[in-house]
């Protein structure tokens, strides 16, 4: 069966449905734009400062912050945990990044 063989008001309503999903989907990209704008400035900061890309103790209470709220949403935290440490491994390979052009930078 395919989406042409459901009856009309079904069709509707899955069309209606998907719609939200792909608000969402835009969203939640946007969002996480957004935090990679901040985790930018963030390793700018710890570059400037000679502070390491990864903060094992904050990546630590992060991720029992979010698995916290991913209960009261009702979200599987262990998907919430496995999310956050792949955000959190792109931020530190963006920190890394940033730390070796400062470094570069600074012996130029």
């Amino acid at each position: 069966m395919t989406t042409r063989d459901i009856d009309e008001s079904v069709s509707a309503e899955l069309n209606r449905l998907r719609q939200s999903i792909d608000n969402i989907d835009a969203a939640v990209v946007y969002m996480i734009a957004e935090r990679f704008k901040c985790t930018q400035q963030v390793g700018h900061l710890k570059a400037a400062h000679h502070l390491p890309p990864a903060d094992p103790a904050r990546e630590s209470r992060q991720i029992a912050r979010l698995r916290q709220l991913a209960e009261s949403a009702h979200l599987d935290p262990a998907f919430a945990e496995k999310l956050l440490n792949f955000i959190v491994a792109e931020v530190i390979r963006h920190h890394e990044r940033i730390a070796d052009e400062s470094t570069a930078h600074d012996q130029a």
